[in-house]
């Protein structure tokens, strides 16, 4: 029986990502840091739409990142906007924010668009620096609520406990990894797909790659913007470490490590990268040192990142043996 690409969205790898969502929080000693996970997560999968699919390194993760967070908490702060007008908010933030600085930055390839991205990151942080009567400059954005899940002014689930939000963060997570899914597996993502192997043959066909870059950034940048504004409420401050350029090199950590062209690498990256931050630093206060190890040793010896690792290491376990070869020999010699 064939399998339509909508049925198999389903399947595979969105089993896994369920899995793991049901068990973290079982396995891990916090729902806090289970959350953790997911958000840093979110933000390594958009990472990737960028990354794996599109073949675009860029440093402006943080800044949607960060764009997220802020945007989110002020209208919630300020204006009293209730949680799922102030998710919308940050996806809006992080979404426009991309679209300005893909538009700007796609204009050059290689190590000039990388370095345009990397200006914008550190522009973001000193306006977020300098604008301390709003951002609350190095002493971050303080008292920033968690409003609770409510329709039509009526509450119908408070997120004050760290579980109960943890599964509100699930089931976006979840949800946002069956769209990321839908889209890579859609005519788009295979074109994205074609712009990282060969832009110029994409663009001789009659594809607008530009065009199909800027989307690609919108979508990142969307996607990021959601991650920062769960993170503004899980900590219920928006530290100014969220838009600097530190944020942008740990998400890209989170990508490589877990594994480029993977979405549930995205999760085994921001996993492996945070619970490390967790345990090591509570060990050693040079702890990012064996993080520059860790990625040394993937980079070198685990191309495909954990997910590709894994992957191997099925491969291997379900190898079946090779048929044994008859010896000719004697057949050869009796002739």
């Amino acid at each position: 029986m064939s399998t339509t690409p909508t049925s198999s969205i389903w399947r595979g790898t969105t089993l896994l990502a369920v899995a793991a969502v049901v068990l973290m929080p079982v396995i891990l000693p916090s729902p806090t840091l289970a959350t953790e996970i997911l958000i840093f997560a979110l933000a390594a999968l958009a990472s990737n739409l960028l990354l794996g699919y599109t073949g675009l390194l860029s440093f402006g993760q943080g800044v949607f990142f960060g764009a997220g967070s802020y945007c989110s908490a002020l209208v919630m702060i300020h204006w009293h906007f209730g949680l799922f007008p102030a998710l919308l908010v940050g996806i809006l933030a992080g979404a426009l924010t991309a679209f300005v600085i893909g538009a700007l930055a796609i204009r050059r390839t290689g190590i000039y668009f990388v370095m345009l991205t990397l200006s914008f990151s550190q522009m973001a942080y000193f306006v977020a620096y300098t604008m301390s009567s709003v951002t609350g400059g190095d002493n971050g954005l303080l008292n920033v609520p968690r409003p609770p899940v409510s329709v039509l002014g009526f509450e119908l689930l408070s997120l004050a406990s760290p579980l109960v939000f943890y599964g509100f963060v699930a089931l976006l997570f979840l949800a946002v990894f069956v769209a990321a899914r839908r889209v890579i597996h859609s005519p788009f993502g295979s074109t994205l797909v074609a712009i990282r192997e060969n832009e110029n043959r994409a663009s001789a066909v009659g594809y607008d790659t530009r065009q199909f870059k800027v989307l690609a950034f919108v979508l990142s940048g969307a996607i990021t913007g959601l991650a920062g504004a769960l993170y503004a409420l899980l900590l219920n401050f928006v530290p100014l470490s969220n838009i600097e350029l530190a944020t942008s090199e740990h998400i890209l950590i989170m990508t490589i490590i877990g594994g480029t062209g993977s979405l549930l690498g995205s999760l085994l990256g921001a996993g492996s990268i945070v619970l490390l931050g967790d345990v090591l630093s509570a060990l050693w206060p040079r702890w990012p040192m064996l993080l520059g190890l860790a990625l040394i040793a993937v980079v070198m010896f685990l191309r495909g990142g954990l997910w590709g690792g894994l992957l191997d290491l099925k491969n291997r376990l379900v190898r079946s043996p090779e048929p044994p070869q008859p010896d000719t020999r004697q057949k050869d010699a009796a002739q």
